[in-house]
């Protein structure tokens, strides 16, 4: 069987690992399952997700890491130039299909560009608002790594790319296109590198849980994100819950 896990909310939060997640990891490996990470985080750059898993005790192969930049990136094609309002995953994942990445700011920035790429922008202001409204508006398209308004953290809830896409559409007066879970680009990622997926884990009924019913799968949903112990019904219902991914991995084990 094949388990793909959200990461922000299942496996950590923010650099905090959740209790009891390694362990969890660990045990569906030595049952011969394949675990599968997907994530709406565009930020890091692959080797920064993947250094964060094997440093928490996940070591994980290339081929099974999952990200909403990779998604972005196949929404454009070889040659085309992209505004990026993004970190390091963004422009790595445009340039490894030939896309020209471009800081806004920069001379390089000036001129015509097919798209406008936002996601989660550690340097967001009112000038990378500007010029990303201006290349809209000479009809750039608006391509959002994801619509996550906020993530969770030990802290609480932090904002996520879907606030800055907001700010950037309201802005520019466009509809975006977002690629990250739950969208047809994720999906059609996730079928062309993984193929059938069995259980889609997360914490988040809206990304995780309408990822899974496009894929076919079962959604199973832990209470260590941002859904809270003692929560109203949620859209879609999981077919599992669990108060942990330790919790869930145990009794899937336990009844298979």
């Amino acid at each position: 069987m094949t388990w793909v896990l959200d990461c922000d909310g299942v496996i950590w939060l923010a650099d905090d690992p959740i209790p009891g997640a390694v362990d969890a990891v660990s045990r569906l490996r030595a049952s011969g399952e394949r675990v599968v990470f997907i994530t709406n985080n565009s930020y890091p750059a692959r080797a920064d997700h993947l250094a964060k898993l094997e440093r928490m005790g996940m070591a994980t192969a290339d081929e099974d890491l999952i990200t909403s930049a990779g998604a972005a990136a196949t929404l454009l094609e070889a040659g085309e130039r992209a505004l990026v309002l993004g970190g390091p995953g963004i422009f790595e994942a445009l340039r490894a299909r030939d896309v020209e990445a471009i800081e806004p700011g920069t001379q390089r920035g000036e001129g015509e560009m097919a798209a406008v790429v936002v996601g989660f922008d550690l340097k967001f202001d009112f000038a990378r608002l500007a010029a990303a409204t201006t290349a809209l508006r000479n009809g750039a398209r608006l391509i959002a790594s994801n619509d996550d308004a906020t993530f969770p953290t030990s802290s609480g809830l932090l904002p996520r790319a879907g606030s800055f896409v907001a700010a950037v559409a309201r802005a520019g007066g466009v509809e975006p296109t977002f690629a990250g879970k739950p969208y047809p680009p994720l999906v059609e990622l996730v079928r062309t590198c993984v193929g059938k997926v069995d259980i889609v884990v997360g914490d988040r009924p809206s990304t995780d849980g309408e990822l899974a019913v496009r894929l076919g799968a079962r959604f199973a949903l832990v209470l260590t994100g941002v859904t809270p112990p003692g929560h109203a019904p949620v859209t879609p219902t999981p077919s599992l819950e669990a108060a942990d991914l330790a919790a869930l991995v145990g009794h899937a084990l336990a009844i298979r």
